[in-house]
């Protein structure tokens, strides 16, 4: 089988998600990293009155600069009086700006004498918050598909919302294949025996998109054991996603036990590192198959399993955030696939540069720990060091916002 450009196999992986899923109303303080179900908008004005931006005195401008007497003192949370004319009042920021006034003169701008405060010269508006000049009546605050942070849930507060309709998590269940892996914690390690990064790795990227994980440990590489597993991943959870197997090697079993249980719409990506990637179903549930490089599966879960998922969930997709920056490396002999460098920026702005790790071996996972960016090397391209390249953040790979 031919390898498939990760733009095509997008369009495919993307093009299969057609399920919207079921949404449930939460209180406010349960509705963090979730997706909104609903558009919200706003059913007041924020501030809902002008208020003072600082500590001061509230006058009329047309009154100052002058020596005034004080006539009332307005703290945050109070209803003021009518300013009486040719007075100030004492104001606190936040608080209401009373009838009758229309600017704030700082009070580190006055002066006490025995006749009042001497105010200087201010402009109407000065120091002034605008009733509404935050959030107007029926403003959009939040999106269908809008994952919500934690400004989000403060911005929904400030109108008063204290429920929210959000999309229920999906269940994603996780399956590692390998006779050589060992969990951490199960002893010292024998010969021949590795410890499971993928199980670990995986499992938080999923739950860092607010999905639930059903864990169903590590399957020996035998046939039979690895399809019962899928077949009990099919029932109990909204997609499956592995970890090795779906190379050519003879102990590769899970892309057989797929075939049998169901179907492949993908196979093989032009990408490196993560070349060995299936996509399909096991008796109708979607899985991906990653590689069983830890790196190669971390980069293939964020580039592909990840904007499925999150699709899933009822996210609107928006692209992860990448920019130019110039290479401090060289790549002289072109590649036939689109290559995922990881790298670490140093400089600022204008001179800001990608320094390409050493090792960029799809089983160094301690690379992909230090690495800032990954830089995206098109198919067939060279780099000489100075020229541009896009890098995207591993933050944004890591975005549950974005994909």
């Amino acid at each position: 089988m031919a390898l498939t450009a990760l733009s095509e196999a997008m369009a495919t992986v993307l093009g299969s998600c057609t399920i919207t899923p079921e949404s449930e109303v939460v209180p406010l303080e349960q509705a963090l990293g979730r997706f909104c179900a609903q558009s919200v908008t706003a059913g007041l004005a924020v501030p809902p009155a002008d208020n003072s931006a600082m500590d001061g005195y509230a006058v009329c401008s047309r009154d100052v600069p002058a020596v005034l007497s004080v006539s009332q003192r307005i703290p945050a949370g109070s209803v003021p009086l009518p300013l009486e004319p040719g007075t100030a009042a004492r104001i606190f920021t936040g608080a209401e700006m009373p009838e009758g006034a229309d600017a704030v003169v700082l009070q580190e701008a006055t002066e006490e004498t025995d006749q009042g405060i001497r105010l200087p010269a201010v402009q109407a508006g000065q120091h002034i918050r605008q009733r509404g000049n935050d959030i107007q009546p029926e403003d959009q605050l939040v999106a269908p598909g809008q994952y919500l942070r934690p400004q989000d849930i403060g911005l929904l507060a400030s109108v008063g919302v204290d429920r929210i309709t959000v999309f229920c998590p999906l269940t994603v269940a996780i399956m590692t294949t390998g006779d050589e892996l060992r969990d951490p914690g199960s002893g010292d390690l024998q010969p021949g025996q590795i410890f499971n990064s993928n199980r670990f790795s995986l499992g938080a990227q999923i739950r860092a998109l607010g999905m639930t994980v059903v864990d169903l440990d590590n399957v020996p590489d035998d046939p039979a054991q690895i399809g019962s597993m899928l077949e009990r991943a099919a029932k109990e959870a909204d997609c499956i996603v592995t970890a090795g197997g779906v190379s050519v090697g003879e102990e590769d079993h899970v892309r057989s036990q797929i075939e049998a249980r169901g179907d492949l719409a993908l196979w093989k990506l032009a990408i490196k590192p993560g070349k060995p990637l299936a996509f399909g179903s096991v008796q109708g549930t979607p899985i991906f198959g990653l590689p069983g490089n830890p790196v190669s599966a971390w980069i293939t879960f964020a580039l592909v399993a990840k904007p499925w998922l999150l699709k899933r969930q009822g996210a609107a997709l928006r692209p992860a955030f990448r920019f130019s920056v110039r290479a401090a490396f060289t790549i002289a002999r072109a590649g036939s696939r689109e290559e995922f460098l990881r790298v670490s920026l140093t400089g600022q702005g204008e001179t800001m540069c990608a320094n390409a790790l050493t090792n960029q071996s799809s089983g160094v996972l301690s690379g992909l720990s230090e690495a800032d960016a990954v830089a995206v090397i098109p198919a067939g391209a060279t780099v000489s060091q100075g020229d541009y390249v896009e890098v995207i953040p591993l933050s944004a790979l890591l975005d549950a916002g974005a994909a």
